[in-house]
């Protein structure tokens, strides 16, 4: 038996893994050292001639011939990422990774912009009683856009008093956002895992500051500017419509109660809302630069209401407002809490605080607002429209043709006029025997009727109708709780809720409602609003926006 010496590629095994164990550690020291690359064998340096002889050798190399290791690791790295060594297969985890730490998913698959900025997210909005609804959004969605999906959704009468509510539950605070918000940004400040909510509500007063007179909304001994007014020739009323076409607003000035952080007692400060910011004077009434100390910066805080003020803030008054700041996103720490005298004096606090801080962009809001309501809706039928819309005016159709009543002093005779002509045509078809009129029909058919809530409270009735916006001719019809067969008519006018009685009495065996001990009767409560919402009758204004609420 004969031995065949080993050729020049053979090498032994044995051997062959003590040299590799050595050739490795040693491999990595020197390459920390010099930084070169370079080729060992048997633990010694090869030449230039037997790297290039041991690199690019012949294909075939036989299955007992080790692979030889690359020295230098990081040369290795620099030249080809290590990300493309990976297999190219899709990520189930996404959300768990970035995509610029994600060895896998790259930013070209991706597309421009990062996931939060162009994916989907949920948003989940609840109604009055407590159904909710999720919607899918882009991040660009505005609170005007989830208004109107949730319109279509629900099948709501359209306009644009719908709105979305911020609602901070455990800090009793609330704001409506405005139609340019997005709706994304604003549930990022949140709390995670906090009560924070938004709310579909009707907000009646929501471009008030653009409809209504300016004295209501911004009394003269709270504007600073209305005395370089008088000496300019201008009235009080010219120089606030002046500032809120250009989307400013005057100087505001006027007493508020303060809690300062950290303290449980309320002090009463002079305070000055201006364009760089919101101060108070530690002197009284001065305005003197020494004397005045800066609150608040408008720019990088929101406005809310306080719901349940007396309750959770010890607040002097119910009036209460609060200025929350950007960074503040839970606990009552960094709030600052104000309380006014009055629901006017809020709500000029409150309006200039949304000018000062939106500008122009709230006047654009309103302009396409007013656009929207000019549009038609559906093609081929006409625009539905709702009753809340100040659409109704007064005619008279004594002549051939009939006529708009411009003069309000005409329009209240023939108002008057109308009423009693409406009663004695109603105790004329009394007179009349009729079988319809004993039906039961008229005693619940009001129950279908949106704007009829039944079993409310006077507490409840207050907070819905302040919540929907404190405007003139915001009403609701409720059952009475003294008097289990009555009723009762809650009507907004000038910032205050009042109450009507509405009581129903039989006649030779007919049933009828009155709110003025039978001088005016009316067969049904249907019949009784449709009447007020043209005539003023006995009330202080006419029925103009009803309370509503949807189930989500």
């Amino acid at each position: 038996m004969c031995c065949c010496p080993l050729q020049d590629n053979d090498m032994d095994l044995g051997a062959l893994q003590n040299n590799l164990n050595c050739t490795v550690d040693n491999a990595y020291e020197d390459d920390l050292k010099s930084g070169r690359t370079s080729t060992l064998s048997n633990a010694n340096p090869a030449c230039n001639g037997e790297q290039a002889d041991l690199l690019t050798g012949s294909d075939a190399v036989k299955r007992s011939q080790p692979l030889f290791i690359q020295a230098s690791r990081k040369l290795k790295e620099e030249e080809e990422p290590r990300a493309l060594s990976l297999p190219s297969i899709p990520n189930p985890f996404p959300e768990l990774c970035s995509p610029s730490n994600s060895p896998i998913l790259s930013s070209l698959s991706l597309g421009p912009g990062s996931p939060r900025e162009g994916g989907s997210h949920v948003v989940k909005v609840y109604s009055e009683d407590g159904t909710c609804r999720s919607l899918e959004v882009t991040a660009g969605t505005t609170a005007r856009h989830v208004c109107e999906m949730l319109v279509q959704k629900t099948q709501a009468l359209h306009d644009d008093c719908w709105s979305l509510v911020e609602v901070y539950q455990h800090l009793a605070l609330e704001r409506y956002l405005e139609d340019h918000e997005s709706v994304v940004e604003v549930q990022a400040t949140w709390p995670v895992g906090g009560d924070s909510r938004f709310v579909f509500r009707k907000n009646y007063a929501k471009y008030e500051l653009f409809k209504s007179s300016p004295q209501s909304l911004f009394p003269e001994v709270m504007v600073s500017s209305c005395q370089d007014a008088a000496d300019k020739g201008m009235s009080h009323s010219e120089i606030v419509q002046n500032v809120l076409n250009s989307g400013s607003c005057p100087e505001i000035q006027g007493f508020l109660h303060l809690k300062e952080v950290g303290r449980k007692v309320w002090k009463r400060f002079y305070f000055s809302l201006r364009r760089s910011g919101l101060y108070y004077s530690t002197k009284g009434t001065s305005k003197d630069p020494r004397h005045l100390q800066y609150c608040v910066d408008i720019n990088e805080s929101n406005v809310y209401y306080i719901t349940q003020g007396k309750k959770q803030y010890s607040t002097p008054t119910e009036f209460g407002f609060c200025i929350k700041p950007h960074k503040t996103r839970s606990g009552a720490k960094g709030l600052k809490l104000f309380c006014s005298e009055d629901e006017q004096s809020r709500t000029c606090w409150m309006a200039a605080f949304r000018l000062f801080k939106y500008g122009i962009q709230l006047y654009r809001n309103y302009q396409q607002c007013q656009a929207r309501q000019r549009e038609p809706t559906w093609i081929g039928t006409a625009p539905l429209r709702s009753v809340s819309d100040n659409t109704l005016v007064a005619m008279d159709f004594s002549g051939c043709t009939g006529r708009v009543i411009e003069n309000p002093n005409e329009a209240l005779s023939v108002a008057l006029e109308e009423a009693q002509a409406w009663r004695k045509k109603t105790i004329h078809r009394y007179s009349l025997p009729t079988q319809l009129q004993s039906s039961p029909l008229s005693t619940v058919i009001h129950r279908t009727q949106p704007w009829f809530h039944g079993h409310i409270s006077r507490e409840d009735t207050q907070r819905l109708i302040i919540q929907q916006g404190l405007v003139d001719g915001v009403f609701l019809v409720r059952d009475s709780q003294r008097n289990p067969k009555g009723f009762v008519l809650s009507l907004c006018h000038l910032q205050k809720v009042k109450h009507y009685l509405i009581l129903p009495s039989e006649e030779d065996g007919r049933l009828y409602y009155t709110m003025d001990d039978g001088q005016t009767r009316f067969t049904d409560l249907i019949q009784l609003v449709e009447f007020h919402q043209i005539n003023r009758g006995i009330l202080p204004c006419k029925l103009k926006h009803y309370c509503t609420s949807v189930a989500l």
